[in-house]
Formats: C-alpha cells, structure tokens, sequence
C-alpha cells in the first residue's frame, strides 16, 4: 500500500448546506460509493513473515493464518461515512462526509464493546449467515436514525454540549465524552462508561461507577462479580450481576507535542495485547482511524473515509449488514507517523503512559458518578432541547503527558 494512499484528503462539507443544492452533494458523494471486495485477493498485501499479529488481544501467525487473521479483523463492525439519511435536527446535514470520521470511530470503538458483553470476542461473523438477536440488535443501536441511541444524529447533536456545531470535526476526547453521556440512555447494555482525567485512572472512582444499588440485602455490592471476569468475557456469557455494572474504560492520552514520542511505542503496542483491549481512536488532524492491532511498528486500522448510502431496518426488523463489514485487507501506518493525540480503551497497570491509583486525589473536585437527567422523554428526544443539553455538560479537560 503506498503512503500517498494513507494522506487522501477528504472533502469537507459546509455545515449550512442549502436543502436546494442537496442534490449536488448527492451526485458528488454518489462517485465514492463504496465497491465491496472479497479479502482474499488482497493476501498478498501482507508480508510473507513470522511475525505475530495482534488483533484486539488475539494473535495470529501472519505466514500461516492469513485467511483467519482477515476474518477475524472483517468481523468488526466498520461504520463508515453515509449519505441519504434525515437531516440532523431536522435542517442539518443529510451527510457525514467530511466530518464525522472520528464520530464513526467512536461507533466501531463501542460497537467491539457491545459485541464482546453480549457475544464474546471469539465472536466470529460470516457473509450471509443468520446471526444471533443479539448482533441485530447491536447493530441497531448505530443506524443512522435519530431514535438509535448511538447514531450519528445523536452523537453530532449532543457534541453540541460539548461546544462542538453540528458538522464540526471531533477529537478523540470529545468522542469519549459523548459516548459517556449517551450510555446513560441505553438501558439495555447498561455500560459504565469511565473516562480518566489528567492521565489518571482512579479505582475507587470506577467502583462508584459500576456499582448499583443491590435487589436485595444478600447482593454483593462491593467488589465485581465472578462473572466480569476476562475468562468469562470471552465465552460471551450475558448473566452479569444486576450490582455492577459492565465497565468501558476510556484513556485519552497526548503521547508528545507534534508527533508521538518513540519513547511510547512499545507500550502503545502492548495495550493490543490485552485481552479486554477495545483498540485506540486516532490517526491524523482532521483525519480520524479506528486502530485495532499491529504488526510490527505498523498500525492496522478500520478507515471510515468511505461513503455508502444509508442503511435502514427491512420490513422483517432485521438490517442487511453487508455494509458494516470491511472485507477488503485493512489498512496500515507506521506507529510513529500517529498523530500524539489518542484514547485507548484499555486498563493495565505496568503501562507508563498514564497513572493508575487506588483512592480519588485528594486535591481533585469530589468525583460524582454521573447519572441519567430526571426527564420524563426518551433518549432521542432528550437531546433536541438545547436547555436540556446545557445540563449534561460534563466537559472534562486533559493535561498533556510529559515527555
């Protein structure tokens, strides 16, 4: 793959698009419609060595297991730039082209989350096979529809209390913000989503976050069940305890000032490793990847500058996923060209990119667990008050790591 093809610019949209020229945007974005290819003709890409690759905590054999390495990456959900859906709040843009790469991100990011809760990491998808109810209804959590409670509708509008316009271009931090703030709403994963401050991750925190109150006095609620664990992750089990909740943990991180400190690169490299590890969001400015392994000192990502048409639900309840699976080889980039600014989702405790304490620092502001706003509307309806928006500010600001 050449290095031009990793530096493709990407045409950006204006915000106030006239709904008269909406067919011009229309025609353009048409030429970039995505053209599926089978990954197996793009085998060679990869280098014939025996080197291990590392995928979201799993390793393979790159001269040995080509095919299974491929199609363990091609079974991630790949949300990419759409087109055609309703406009964002009703006059917005009708497109994300352009400006919701790190948004999309953000999407693949929690979607692996998702996944692994309900379905396992060993999870495996196949071209026109059923899939479990489970992996529908994931699915459709990110649907580009304003009653999905992780569509692009609602993460453009609820970056507005983030001080982020509608078509503006997101940061790896002001992703992790909305995600924490919309898991509020979806009831049904019931994640606790913890995003750390100031390169610290704080334990006694992320207790208070996971845990709930107990159905009944006989329920433990000071430690995390047996079932949390990662060898029980990985089979997929959903039988977690109703006193704590799943956590996904966010690590927004700035690894040097202009480009990322070499002096990083192996530990960045290790939190692929992690079993529990959901990859990174970053890339370059103004040009957001999902990277989910390495090979290397490449980085292998999911890239989201592709613009298909927008998918909705079939008269059946059930989405054609076709779309939302990358069968072509994915793409790489060497770890030093990464721009410093990442989040990872990962928690390790021998990692020198970020500090790991048991107790809340005493000269921090008293940390409160946010919680649901006491509104009497759903979700999607919630955030198209710009009043109701102003009270889930919760914006946190992030220190640059030392170097």
């Amino acid at each position: 793959m050449s290095q031009g093809s990793l530096r493709a610019s990407v045409v950006k949209l204006p915000v106030e698009l006239a709904q008269d020229d909406s067919w011009r945007m229309e025609s353009v974005l048409s030429k970039y419609e995505n053209q599926i290819t089978i990954f197996t003709e793009y085998l060679e890409e990869y280098p014939n060595t025996d080197e291990l690759v590392w995928i979201l905590g799993k390793q393979h054999l790159l001269k040995t297991e080509k095919s299974k390495l491929l199609s363990d990456i091609s079974a991630r959900l790949w949300f990419t730039y759409r087109r055609k859906f309703s406009p964002i709040g009703g006059t917005g843009p009708s497109s994300d082209a352009g400006w919701g790469c790190m948004l999309r991100c953000g999407q693949m990011m929690l979607a692996q989350a998702l996944i692994c809760r309900h379905l396992g990491r060993d999870w495996s998808w196949e071209k026109q096979k059923e899939q479990p109810k489970e992996y529908q209804r994931i699915l459709q959590c990110f649907l580009d529809r304003k009653d999905c409670c992780y569509s692009i509708h609602q993460m453009a509008q609820m970056g507005v209390g983030e001080g982020k316009s509608i078509g503006e271009w997101f940061g790896p931090n002001t992703v992790a913000q909305v995600l924490k703030k919309l898991a509020l709403f979806d009831e049904w994963n019931s994640l606790a989503v913890y995003v750390s401050m100031d390169n610290t991750v704080v334990i006694e925190d992320i207790k208070k976050m996971c845990r709930v109150l107990p159905l009944s006095a006989d329920t433990p609620g000071d430690r995390p069940p047996d079932s949390l664990t990662a060898s029980n992750q990985s089979k997929g089990t959903s039988a977690y305890c109703p006193a704590w909740k799943p956590l996904l943990l966010i690590v927004p991180l700035r690894l040097g000032i202009n480009q990322i400190n070499p002096v990083y690169v192996a530990a960045f490299k290790e939190c692929f490793k992690m079993p529990q590890s959901l990859g990174a969001l970053g890339g370059k400015p103004n040009n957001a990847y999902y990277f989910i392994g390495f090979l290397g000192d490449e980085l292998i990502f999911l890239d989201p500058h592709t613009t298909q048409t927008f998918v909705d639900t079939e008269e059946n309840g059930t989405v054609n996923d076709q779309t939302f699976h990358c069968l072509q080889s994915p793409q790489r980039m060497n770890v030093l060209n990464l721009d410093p600014s990442v989040a990872l989702e990962i928690l390790k405790e021998n990692l020198r990119m970020f500090e790991l304490v048991q107790k809340h620092p005493s000269h921090w502001p008293p940390f409160i667990p946010p919680a649901k706003p006491e509104v009497t509307t759903t979700g999607a309806e919630f955030i198209d008050s710009n009043e109701q928006l102003e009270e889930l500010d919760l914006e946190e600001d992030f220190e640059i790591l030392s170097v």
